[in-house]
């Protein structure tokens, strides 16, 4: 157990020399492969601040003390028990209205939902009172109303009714619990409390990847929040760090500084994939290393280190993804890759991922992901299709918002209702800075790492075997049935991906690029909708190109001039037609 240290502040450090002032270039205009190199870029320099910060030994850590955040307020008084009491009271009259032998045996009243507890008499079928949930909630004055079994309870049905006074839970509550303060996990964190009163403590490293969804405004900040805190209450940096992603620029930006962290608070999309390929890296990393030393986990190998000599213990590293959206959108296929590796593989190396999201959707929150993310966390949404896709399952629907949550675990038979912890900015700010004055700031290096520029050469290696193609001299090498295909193109006059497809016996991907590499290289006019490719260049002038290239030893033969023709007679030619004439003419033939 942590021993907190009193709220002092220490002597503070001499502020680090001011950066250089950095030169901007004119902008020049972006193309697909600049985006790309620009991409990789970005990742590889992520990579390099994330290895530097992993060698930068960080100072003696000081605990923050409880005294920092707020307390929680006392239990409500008359007012709640006379609500109670009169839910109670209507509820039984609605269930007996319709029918169903059910007594109310039990309430319990936690922070912002109540739980009536029903039990069924012998041959009453559950979705017959799970049918009337819209009846009941209208009987009772609520917005809406949540009914599910009781695990671990023989035939006894508990009835989720949102409370009109509603108590929060502080997260100074939770942290001086007695389940957290005897929670032997590093990376254990506070969730909140369920509806008896009982305090909620997470376990990341069993968890091991967690993912938060949930609608605007639904808490899913806080809880985010709430873990960070959690966690620079629990461990030190030499146990644990940390690497925070947000596009939106204004939510984690505030830990900036703080020692646990590697890098910077990454809000680039881009230097965000690099972060998670950077997270994979460090995973086969340690894998290989473990190999080496004959362990399993990373428990066992901090263990074997302890006792060996010359051997470093390796701190857990949690990735904290605040808006997982944004980064589909830029860069979607790297961003599910990396976190699919590291959700597969990254629990006994110590490595977590964190994903909070707003968009429910299946394009955000694809299968694979879901496959490899066993633990959810799901507050408010709209419909029951967006609760199905974050738990499988439907009664996130039913939430009310302001923390109100279904927390999910790994191992968890069914989704258990919590109401998550509350934590103000002043309380973040004041935590923060406390951190950052008496246990140092991070320290951010520039150095380049042998194994990333290594991690870079592969990666570049890989992604030529994979796309067929590679940078030579800042020349695109162009696929090896190009030339063919323009003579297609040409000898056909038309330019279109089935008719390579049937001509040259390629498949669909392939005879796409030949397409767009005959466009590079102004064969052919760019794509126009349902209209065909326009041909930009003669068979002769692309005969007289090979020639110039030296693919061909002769240069094309001029085409002789077509034979001059004999103009036909137009009536433009012909003498004026005179009818009358006409006419006599035939007379004099007659007689």
């Amino acid at each position: 157990t942590p021993v907190y240290a009193s709220a002092e502040p220490a002597p503070v450090e001499a502020p680090p020399p001011p950066m250089p002032e950095v030169v901007r270039e004119p902008a020049v205009p972006k193309t697909a492969k600049s985006e790309k190199a620009e991409a990789e870029q970005a990742a590889q320099e992520m990579a390099e601040h994330i290895q530097a910060g992993m060698a930068q030994e960080p100072p003696p850590y000081h605990y923050p003390p409880l005294d920092l955040l707020q307390e929680g307020k006392g239990e409500l008084g008359g007012e709640a028990l006379v609500e109670l009491n009169a839910n109670k009271q209507r509820l039984s009259d609605t269930i007996h209205s319709f029918g169903i032998d059910a007594n109310i045996v039990n309430v319990t009243r936690g922070p912002s939902v109540t739980r009536y507890e029903l039990e069924l008499d012998q041959g009453v079928r559950l979705n017959k009172l799970t049918n009337l949930s819209d009846d009941i909630a209208l009987s009772l004055g609520a917005s809406g109303v949540r009914i599910a079994p009781i695990p671990g309870k023989i035939s006894m049905v508990g009835i989720e009714v949102p409370n009109k006074l509603v108590s929060p839970v502080n997260i100074r509550t939770v942290l001086s619990s007695q389940e957290f303060q005897d929670s032997p996990s590093k990376v254990s964190f506070a969730v909140g409390k369920d509806i008896g009163g009982k305090c909620i403590v997470g376990n990341i490293a069993k968890l091991p990847h967690l993912l938060i969804a949930g609608t605007t405004g639904s808490g899913k900040s806080v809880c985010t929040n709430s873990l960070i805190i959690s966690l620079l209450y629990k461990a030190s940096p030499e146990e644990v760090r940390l690497i925070m992603v947000d596009p939106k620029m204004v939510e984690l930006g505030i830990y900036n500084g703080i020692p646990h962290l590697l890098i910077p608070v990454v809000t680039d999309p881009k230097k965000a994939a690099g972060a998670l390929q950077w997270a994979v890296t460090e995973m086969m990393k340690r894998y290989r290393m473990f190999a080496e030393v004959g362990v399993r986990d990373l428990a066992s190998y901090n263990a074997k280190a302890a006792k060996t000599e010359g051997m470093d213990t390796m701190p857990q590293v949690v990735v904290v993804i605040d808006e997982l959206a944004d980064l589909m959108l830029v860069a979607a296929k790297e961003v599910e890759e990396s976190i699919c590796r590291v959700a597969q593989m990254g629990r006994a190396s110590g490595m977590h991922l964190i994903i909070a999201t707003q968009r429910p959707s299946a394009d955000v929150i694809t299968g694979l992901m879901k496959a490899n993310i066993p633990s959810r966390i799901a507050f408010a949404v709209a419909s029951a299709m967006e609760s199905r896709i974050i738990l499988d399952t439907q009664g996130a629907e039913k939430l009310v918002g302001r923390g109100d949550m279904l927390y999910f675990p790994l191992g968890s038979g069914k989704p258990t209702r919590v109401q998550g912890c509350l934590i103000s900015d002043q309380e973040v700010a004041a935590v923060v800075d406390y951190v950052k004055q008496n246990s140092g700031s991070a320290q951010y290096d520039d150095q380049v790492m042998q194994e990333i520029e290594q991690h870079a050469a592969e990666k570049d290696k890989a992604s030529k075997g994979v796309g067929g193609s590679s940078p030579v001299d800042g020349e695109e090498e162009y696929d090896e049935l190009i030339n063919s295909a323009i003579e297609v193109v040409l000898e056909t006059g038309q330019a279109s991906v089935s008719m390579l497809q049937r001509r040259l016996k390629l498949g669909y991907a392939r005879a796409a690029r030949l397409v767009d590499q005959m466009e590079e290289k102004g064969v052919v006019g760019p794509f126009e909708g349902s209209k065909a490719r326009q041909l930009l260049i003669t068979k002769e002038q692309w005969q007289e190109m090979q020639y110039r290239q030296g693919i061909v030893s002769q240069p094309p033969e001029p085409e002789a001039p077509p034979p001059e023709e004999n103009p036909a007679p137009s009536y433009a030619d012909a003498p004026p037609f005179d009818v009358d004439e006409a006419l006599d003419r035939a007379d004099e033939d007659t007689l």
